[in-house]
């Protein structure tokens, strides 16, 4: 073949992809350089680059994009404590997400919510329950949220050797969790030691570990650095310490702030050059138009622009977006997979596994059907489909209500009477004049009719989430208290005036104040079924009669009232989360009841005295029998305790999790490696120091707290385990 008939190399799929990518940034011009870095990229038709917009998101289902199946919302899967489980649902939303590309394509589409890079997961450490985009996190944890990242990263980019089958974006990087109406102008000012210790954990994981493909940086500031334009975090940190080799991209209209809101540059021309030069790849807004003009003024130069575009192109180089069709497996995945059956199962199955027992007085759930012959399904989430979304969502093919899953599940002959009883949210007086409590009569009604009640209470997505899109918040997307919203808390209390049992179903995606609910006698079970998903009612309905037993446990504390939480703005650790809470809690990290019992023993360690100098795994074994009479998940929790840490460190801090069945009477030894790593601490200035002294290490289906004690009646197993020789520093 002659020289001038040879295939320019970037079309070479037998190249390594830095060559490719090397070849074809070479031959773009500096205009076509730059409208790679818009997230709405332009055609290149000489060079056979088609348009492309990397903006997609699938936090919990492939979303905004037409017809996909949705799994519970993040903050319930996170409730499954269950990272295979998150493995296995972000591989099937891969699926979708490719069969939604492959169908776009050949119909020319290549819009919005039709490519490959998606901004998900959300791995932000849900600090506050007041914050409106808690329900996109996996909680409060530093240690789940980290696993739970990991294995839906690794779920959504697949184990191809060559190709990536969908690529993951970690956001928002870092040190980010409201409040919502502040988020483009506010600084969140952060020790060191909370820094590391609590912030950016998760985000080190899915970079070291789950190798993300994309970080997102956040709005705000953080100690005074844009988080956009932050040498400490974009640099220091992520490439330079953890080896960050993916691109990065801005939160949308975050480059903009920097001139706008941060007040940091003179103008676009200076944000475009600020944020090149830090690092920032891809442009979500349109700031980086100005970037030929920043070339021009010596604020940046092009061969910093070089690094960026090459960047994007590598990651698009992954996805097979430059190779023949037949190479790349994943354009075979059919259309057919979104919604699917078999993906339907996986949401249901998520879901009842997200489902955490709040209280069962007497072992009231699960209800005999064959003795219930008539049900009351009150309130304003027993029938409305939003409740079930929450956000960032696409739109299954069909839902299932809780109304509707209760109507499935009884006997035939039985008789579901249905009231909202009242709205959602607050309620001015009507028109005509009726006033928010017009529908208490008839919910009273059908309660006096009914042999149970089935109170489906909460929050909606209008009522908490992200600034801007929240309709009802008066928080700007994040709550200003933790109470039952409008009149559902009077109509709780008046059905309770009534003496029936009732249980009462959550749908919401943060904590709430519950004390009433859990204090009255004649509330006798309370369900968290959080969002959902397309599945929840059927989930929820499988709870409540007995052919699911809930295993989920809370991965937020639950406070009895804000009086109890430091202020909203206050990003310090000091009484926040169940790691530094300095009061009783309502409901704790961790908890969750079962309709069966669980008894540990046996707990052993395979060393019992280490040196700070050896480099040798622990292993904690302990036997878990099934000892009630139903089969039933046990979420296996493992806590270390520093016992004599010379600075401010965690009561206890989780560092294993397991999920596991057992049938009546079955009996298993489960097995945790601990490294190194997790006995060191985090010193004030940020570093990851082994010091000699005793650790305690309990093991359990819960936090060793005295709530969890006392709420289920039960102890965790603890063993102590002791570092000799000198302190040492070790790789965070």
């Amino acid at each position: 073949m002659s020289k001038n008939n040879a295939i320019p190399a970037y079309k070479n799929p037998d190249l390594s992809i830095d060559e490719r990518v090397d070849d074809l940034v070479s031959r773009m011009t500096l205009e076509e350089k730059i409208s790679q870095m818009l997230y709405s990229s332009t055609a290149i038709g000489r060079l056979d680059i088609h348009e492309y917009n990397w903006w997609n998101e699938c936090l919990h289902g492939v979303a905004r994009a037409g017809t996909a199946t949705v799994f519970p919302q993040a903050i319930g899967m996170a409730a499954t404590f269950n990272p295979d489980r998150l493995y296995e649902v972000a591989s099937a939303i891969a699926d979708e997400a490719r069969a939604k590309y492959n169908s776009a394509r050949k119909h020319e589409d290549r819009g919005i919510y039709k490519g490959l890079t998606f901004w998900t997961p959300n791995i932000n450490i849900f600090r506050d329950p007041r914050w409106g985009r808690g329900q996109e996190t996996y909680g409060e944890d530093p240690y789940l949220t980290g696993r739970l990242g990991v294995s839906f990263i690794k779920g959504l980019q697949g184990d191809h050797p060559k190709y990536m089958k969908a690529a993951a974006c970690a956001k928002h990087f870092a040190v980010h969790s409201g409040p919502e109406s502040e988020r483009h102008e506010f600084n969140a000012v952060v020790s060191q030691k909370d820094l590391r210790e609590t912030y950016l954990p998760a985000f080190r994981d899915a970079v070291k570990e789950a190798k993300v493909e994309a970080v997102m940086g956040a709005y705000n500031r953080t100690n005074g650095e844009p988080c956009c334009a932050s040498k400490t975090l974009m640099q220091d940190i992520l490439r330079d310490e953890w080896g960050f080799e993916g691109h990065y991209v801005s939160d949308c209209g975050a480059i903009q702030d920097f001139h706008e809101n941060h007040k940091i540059t003179s103008g676009p021309v200076e944000s475009a050059a600020l944020g090149v030069n830090m690092g920032c790849d891809l442009n979500c807004g349109w700031v980086y138009e100005h970037l030929i003009e920043a070339v021009k003024q010596g604020l940046v130069s092009e061969e910093t622009i070089d690094v960026s575009v090459k960047r994007l192109f590598r990651t698009r180089f992954k996805l097979g977006m430059f190779d023949p069709e037949d190479m790349v497996p994943f354009n075979k995945i059919p259309y057919e997979v979104n919604d699917s059956e078999e993906h339907r199962r996986l949401a249901l199955e998520t879901a009842r596994e997200s489902i955490v027992l709040l209280k069962n007085t007497d072992s009231y759930l699960p209800l005999n059907k064959d003795e219930i012959k008539t049900v009351a399904v009150i309130g304003p989430n027993a029938d409305r489909k939003e409740s079930l979304l929450g956000n960032y969502f696409g739109l299954p093919s069909k839902y299932v209500t809780v109304l509707e899953g209760i109507r499935q599940a009884v006997n035939e002959g039985t008789r579901v009477y249905y009231a909202e009883g009242c709205a959602m949210g607050e309620t001015p007086e009507s028109f005509w004049g009726n006033p928010p409590t017009t529908g208490f009569a008839e919910a009273l009604t059908v309660a006096e009719l009914s042999d149970v009640v089935i109170m489906c209470l909460g929050l909606s997505p209008e009522l908490e989430g992200e600034e801007g899109a929240v309709a009802e918040s008066d928080g700007g997307g994040d709550k200003l208290d933790l109470k039952l919203p409008g009149m559902q808390l009077e109509l709780l209390q008046a059905i309770c005036q009534l003496g029936k049992p009732v249980v009462v179903v959550l749908l919401n995606g943060s904590p709430l104040e519950l004390n009433f609910a859990e204090e009255n006698e004649n509330v006798k079970a309370i369900v968290e079924a959080w969002y959902p998903g397309e599945e929840g009612g059927t989930a929820v309905a499988d709870v409540i009669f007995g052919n699911y037993n809930p295993g989920g446990r809370l991965p937020i504390t639950f406070v009895k009232s804000t009086d109890q939480l430091p202020p909203f703005r206050d990003y310090s650790m000091k009484n926040r989360t169940y790691r530094y809470i300095e009061s009783e809690p309502l409901y704790p990290f961790g908890y969750g009841l079962s309709y069966t019992s669980f008894e540990y023993s046996n707990l052993v360690v395979s060393k019992e005295e280490l040196s700070t100098a050896d480099n040798d795994d622990i292993i904690v074994s302990v036997d878990v029998e099934n000892t009630g009479d139903r089969a039933g998940d046990e979420v296996i929790q493992l806590y270390i305790k520093d016992l004599e840490a010379s600075v401010r460190v965690p009561i206890w801090q989780l560092n294993g999790v397991k999920r596991i069945h057992l049938k009546p009477g079955e009996k298993t030894r489960v097995e945790f490696t601990l490294r190194k790593r997790q006995f060191a601490l985090i010193d004030e200035d940020g570093k990851a120091v082994l010091e000699p002294g005793i650790f305690r290490i309990y093991v359990g289906g819960q936090q060793p707290d005295e709530r969890s004690k006392k709420l289920t009646g039960k102890d965790v197993l603890y063993t102590e385990i002791e570092y000799t020789g000198e302190s040492i520093e070790m790789e965070y």
